[in-house]
């Protein structure tokens, strides 16, 4: 399997429900290093996973919906724990769908958050 890998940033403001959470409950800031990851079992026509400004383009246009914004202010969250692990999955999906016509031939996505040097969360999905 083949791969091409981008990486962004984005920087969010969210609290959760749920004493599992602790001080998180409350309203934080979480900065997140963005790998998204996208996987081919053969090169397409020009050799190619994916073009690589395409991919860098459309996470960038995908996190810009997410970015310097308060998750808990989103209607599509509501109800949400808006968690590291849940936040990959909305990326893989997003990106999924802004790059399916123009990306024939992804066989998966993987996106990964890096919420610090210690901790990271992944979403994967098969295409």
């Amino acid at each position: 399997m083949y791969s091409v890998t981008v990486r962004d940033h984005m920087m969010v403001a969210h609290s959760f429900r749920g004493e599992v959470f602790g001080p998180a409950q409350r309203l934080h800031g979480a900065t997140f290093v963005v790998d998204a990851t996208f996987r081919r079992r053969a090169l397409d026509e020009d050799d190619v996973v994916v073009d690589i400004g395409l991919a860098t383009r459309e996470l960038r246009a995908v996190l810009a919906e997410l970015d310097y914004r308060n998750l808990d202010e989103l209607p599509e969250f509501a109800g949400v724990n808006t968690s590291t692990e849940f936040l990959a999955g909305v990326i893989a999906d997003r990106l999924v769908e802004r790059l399916d016509a123009r990306a024939r031939g992804i066989d998966g996505v993987a996106v990964t958050l890096h919420e610090s040097h210690l901790a990271q969360a992944s979403y994967e999905r098969e295409l």
